[in-house]
């Protein structure tokens, strides 16, 4: 049985479910993000919601619910799904791109003949010049705002950052649903914080309770408020700086590099910025979906298949329009009688009827 393109992805990645869901090979770290995310929710919905249903108002747990499940449908969806990986180059095209891609000369030459051209190219983008880098791992030329990612071993496409609390690359497929969940998990640790406070404060202020007697009454809020407090201040940060990413369209990988800061007094113009900030989130967040193109669950000699067949139907084709040219001049006869009893073809009369010698 043929395998699908997924179980020969040269990638360091795994797949689940047919080839379904694609994550980094490292994905501990994203186990840890599960189980601090439901375990502090699983922690208030036990220990807190119930009292502050009673005490405050009963769409408090509601509320909390939803937060989280927008937060693990965002983080599910960055973590499972293709961040925008570049199929890598066939035998062909790597030889082509090594070989001839500005040689213009017969792939099939010995490789001594061949000079490599050159590892860099200069393409406009809205009147700014950016340079295509050579991958050497993929063999391809990157598109722009493209780069190689050491952790998965693949070109992403609008590559940002690898991202290990997520187990994947954040890329031009999965940017938006990183951005939503850090917003959404920034909300709900605010959230979760505050009401866990509230219902310790709460406790105190019944009968004779103290804090420090309310606290050892509700040590699950304790738990709940110290672990969202130390977690909001990286999430909040990460927040804002990915809220400045988005209203200037940079990516985290073109801010370090400085990919658009002055250079030696030259103003360096981002090329893909709209000038106007609601523009850029808009362009962001609400722009296009775009499709994966590993196609992951294609038999892998299927494109080898597709191309045979093309190639037949061309032979076919050109064979046909032979015979069709070769039919086309067997009907332009110019005498209708017989030679010798066999029909005469103007086109060969020369070598069909005898020389006349001439004279001399």
């Amino acid at each position: 049985m043929s395998k699908k393109r997924w179980q020969v992805f040269p990638g360091k990645n795994r797949f689940f479910c047919g080839g379904r869901i694609i994550m980094a090979k490292q994905i501990n770290v994203f186990f840890v993000t599960l189980v601090l995310l439901i375990g502090v929710c699983v922690l208030f919905f036990v220990f807190d919601s119930e009292f502050l249903s009673a005490r405050i108002h009963w769409m408090i747990p509601v509320i909390a619910g939803i937060l989280l499940a927008f937060t693990l449908l965002f983080l599910f969806r960055t973590s499972f799904s293709d961040p925008g990986i570049l199929p890598r180059a066939t035998g062909d095209e790597a030889l082509f791109n090594d070989r001839g891609a500005d040689n213009n000369v017969d792939l099939t030459q010995s490789s001594a003949n061949f000079r490599n051209p050159p590892r860099t190219k200069d393409v406009q983008v809205n009147g700014e010049t950016v340079k295509l880098k050579y991958c050497f791992t993929c063999k391809i030329f990157r598109p722009p705002r493209a780069s190689h990612c050491s952790m998965c071993d693949n070109c992403i496409e609008r590559f940002d950052h690898h991202c290990p609390w997520v187990g994947n690359c954040v890329g031009k497929r999965n940017y938006r649903y990183f951005y939503l969940m850090i917003v959404t998990i920034t909300v709900l640790c605010i959230y979760i914080l505050a009401f866990s406070i509230a219902h310790i404060v709460l406790l105190s202020r019944d009968g004779e309770n103290t804090l420090i007697s309310a606290m050892s009454e509700t040590p699950a809020s304790v738990i709940e408020a110290l672990i969202a407090f130390f977690a909001v201040w990286s999430v909040l940060g990460l927040a804002g700086f990915h809220s400045y990413l988005a209203g200037t369209n940079q990516t985290t990988n073109e801010e370090i590099k400085g990919s658009w800061a002055q250079r030696h007094g030259e103003v360096v113009r981002n090329p893909y910025t709209t000038n106007n900030c609601c523009g850029n989130f808009t362009k962001i967040l609400c722009g296009p979906s775009y499709h994966s193109l590993l196609r992951l669950r294609e038999d892998k000699n299927k494109e080898k298949r597709d191309m045979e067949e093309v190639k037949k139907k061309i032979e076919k084709l050109m064979f046909e329009q032979q015979n069709n040219n070769n039919n086309h001049e067997q009907g332009h006869w110019t005498n209708s009688q017989p030679h010798n009893g066999i029909p005469v073809d103007h086109t060969d009369l020369q070598t069909q009827l005898p020389r006349t010698p001439t004279p001399s």
